[in-house]
């Protein structure tokens, strides 16, 4: 149990049913009324309601009670556990993972055990067979027998299938929330049958019905693909114990016990590799379609496939800290952290409920008591204009895309933490990168062999002979490099490291060094004008370059170099397509740095500390919406100052942590797919904005003016919401690799 201040814990439930952004409203208007509670959070896509209790002033059966009494089903998900990645910064807390995976949607429905029922077995499917064969019922009864008879049959249908909309009207109404669409149903099926539409009332009950259950088909399509993530897990996993293998849970592995992943099977835990050598698919965690050939000593992913032979892998993450857990923890978080336009379309609806519920009581008054025009037909029209003023629609127009698109990104391992780095992502000017793991591969590389006086396989020999047992980076390099020509290093001794100048070994019975430039020129005079000239040409390349030498000869050169990665340069094309600006923000040296920034096509700041990447990042935001990417503990404060920091998938679990976002591929090319995937959210947001308040604004007019009526109004209501929703399901087939 997390103690989030002494005034209280932070609690989570599963709240079934919620539909729409107006649902939403409804259901923090009703618990932020109670006592002891604060913080609280709502998101509608994952069904998720957390806040901070004080159970000593109002129990958790109060908060559940209060939103039971709404008509949506609740259901608890435990206490939070603290979790170090992915934290929100807004401090939103979620479920345990374990928890998750046995909450998720497709466990729960309004109850919440109707969630696997077809829809004509749950309420609200019932509502509508139920308000449906009322209606044509009271049709049957006007044909058959009178219209005074039909009128009171349609009274009858009417009253019946508007008791359970009645009922959470003034549930809601109880709770300090007069202004719900219920409500305005209520007293619109109310006013018609007063002025003696009851047809038409019927039938606006059957199509708010109806519209409800559409609703819920298009809320459950979008919350499918988040569901689908827990299934990426296999729920049991075989676990080696004494030399024999016996079936168990995947959610109860532990760190360090050992498992066996069959050929065809998913990997039911993060690990590493032990026994055999497989091609690993990684696509359902991180998009990748080409799978990975892994072997002993290398890391593999929870939900990963294993497509050719068997692995003992010993698990590395206990099943709540896994990849797809932290993903799933991801994606239902994000939802929190609400963009800006969504805080202010939120704003706007509570101001624009009052509003229309004003005008629509103008239209009734004014005309009547002014001009002297029929009561009939202006209350007529007033209660028309309540049932399209319901700005539900408008409500889920905003968090309806950004669930999508977070979905959408995390099937192509493109995590954002929710709406408003979506937002901010979308207006991206310039992307600064850090260069050591993140342009480049984070491993130096052997790029050139200049032999002296001696050939290659006897330079590379000496070399790695030298090098032997050292774990320095260069020290690999020169080591993969003699093993992949095929060379077995010399027999060495006695290898010891001369700082700042290099390290020197006997080999062979005789001393050798590998050294720098300067060393081998000024202290050991081996190295010759030629010798010289040739490694400053290679410095100026931006490379390390290193001397083999005897005591009396230089064997040759090595170059080496940190590599761009095999996507850098496309991935910098592509972002100067989209017009956005690059720069490279590097701790190394100038020369280097120049060499990589300009093969690459960018710009670039060297010999910069952390604090100086902070200064760089908060120049560069004067000028508009700045990214950071970069992998490293020390790329944390400037992921932290720019507009969204970016954390490349292999980085570290504090720079993770401190990113608003992160590429689990390191591909480069993924930073402009991932500003595509939020200009397209952003475009969407508006068409659905444009939707609903476009729809609203024809039905106003068209309504006053005596166009268009009761029934054609609760159709504007309810299908602009479905529209919205069906709309923002597009985002969920948005290829944002794909370059326009």
């Amino acid at each position: 149990m997390t103690v989030e201040d002494q005034a209280g814990e932070r609690r989570e439930w599963t709240v079934s049913g919620m539909d729409c952004g107006s649902c939403a409203i409804k259901v923090r208007g009703a618990v932020e009324r109670l006592p002891g509670v604060s913080q609280v959070n709502i998101a509608t896509m994952t069904e998720r309601l957390s806040l901070t209790l004080d159970p000593a002033r109002t129990p958790p059966e109060k908060v559940e009670a209060a939103v039971k009494s709404l008509g949506y089903g609740i259901a608890p998900r435990g206490t939070v556990k603290e979790r170090k990645p992915f934290v929100l910064p807004s401090g939103a807390a979620a479920a345990a993972p374990h928890e998750q995976v046995r909450d998720l949607p497709e466990d729960r429905e309004d109850d919440p055990a109707e969630r696997e029922l077809p829809w004509w077995r749950r309420s609200k499917g019932q509502l509508v067979i139920i308000t449906g064969l009322l209606l044509a019922g009271a049709w049957g009864f006007e044909l058959l027998t009178s219209a005074d008879v039909g009128r009171w049959a349609f009274v009858l249908a009417t009253l019946i299938g508007l008791v359970p909309i009645a009922r959470r009207a003034f549930a809601a109404a109880r709770m300090g929330q007069p202004f719900t669409i219920e409500m305005l149903m209520t007293i619109a099926a109310a006013g018609a049958l007063v002025i003696d539409a009851a047809e038409e009332a019927a039938l606006v009950v059957f199509l708010f019905a109806v519209g409800e259950v559409l609703e819920g088909v298009a809320a459950n399509r979008a919350r499918a693909s988040i569901r689908a993530l827990s299934n990426l897990v296999p729920k049991t996993a075989l676990l080696e114990v004494n030399g024999t293998t016996r079936q168990v849970g995947a959610a109860s592995l532990q760190i360090g016990q050992i498992v066996l992943v069959r050929p065809g099977d998913r990997i039911p835990a993060d690990g590493e590799i032990l026994e055999g050598i497989s091609g690993v698919d990684e696509s359902p965690v991180t998009g990748e379609s080409v799978p990975k050939t892994k072997g002993p000593g290398e890391p593999v992913f929870a939900g990963s496939i294993n497509a050719e032979a068997a692995l003992r892998v010993r698990v590395t993450r206990a099943a709540e800290d896994n990849t797809i857990a932290r993903i799933i923890r991801l994606v239902e978080e994000a939802e929190s952290a609400r963009a800006p336009t969504e805080r202010f379309i939120d704003r706007f609806s509570r101001v624009y409920m009052p509003a229309v519920v004003g005008v629509a009581l103008l239209v009734v008054l004014v005309p009547p008591l002014a001009f002297g025009q029929d009561w009939g037909t202006w209350v007529y029209r007033g209660l028309a204009l309540l049932l399209i003023g319901c700005p539900c629609a408008l409500v889920i127009s905003v968090p309806a895309s950004i669930a999508s698109a977070l979905s959408s990104g995390a099937r192509r391992g493109l995590l954002m933490k929710g709406g408003a780095v979506i937002e901010a992502t979308a207006k991206i000017t310039r992307v600064a990168y850090d260069k050591t793991g993140t342009l480049t591969v984070g491993r130096p590389q052997v790029t050139d062999v200049v032999p002296l006086g001696a050939d290659v396989p006897e330079l590379l020999a000496v070399a790695a002979a030298v090098e032997a047992g050292s774990s320095h980076p260069l020290a690999e390099a020169i080591s993969a490099r003699a093993e992949a020509e095929g060379l077995q290093p010399l027999p060495s001794s006695g290898g010891k490291a001369l700082a700042g100048k290099g390290v020197e070994a006997v080999v062979a019975g005789e001393q050798a060094w590998v050294g720098s430039p300067r060393f081998a020129a000024a202290e050991m005079g081996v190295l010759d004008s030629e010798g010289i000239r040739r490694a400053t040409a290679l410095e100026e390349e931006g490379k390390t370059v290193v001397v083999v030498f005897r005591s009396r000869h230089a064997l040759g050169l090595l170059a080496l170099r940190d590599e761009p990665r095999a996507d850098a340069r496309d991935g910098i094309r592509q972002l100067k397509d989209l017009g956005v600006t690059s720069v490279m923000l590097t701790g190394d040296n100038a020369r280097t740095a120049a060499a990589i920034a300009g093969s690459l096509g960018m710009e670039h700041r060297a010999e910069l500390m952390p604090d100086d990447k902070v200064a760089e990042i908060r120049a560069m935001a004067e000028a508009g919406g700045v990214m950071m990417v970069g992998d490293g503990i020390n790329d944390a404060p400037a992921l932290a100052t720019a507009s969204v920091g970016v954390a490349m998938g292999s980085g570290t679990d504090v720079a993770l942590e401190t990113a608003d976002a992160a590429l689990l591929r390191n591909r480069v090319t993924d930073v402009a797919a991932q500003i595509r995937l939020a200009r397209a959210a952003m475009g969407n947001i508006r068409q659905n904005v444009a939707i609903a308040l476009g729809l609203k604004g024809v039905f106003l007019v068209t309504t006053v003016l005596g166009f268009t009526g009761l029934w054609i109004a609760i159709l504007a209501d309810t299908g602009a919401t479905v529209l919205v929703t069906l709309n923002a399901l597009r985002l969920l087939g948005f290829n944002p690799e794909r370059e326009a």
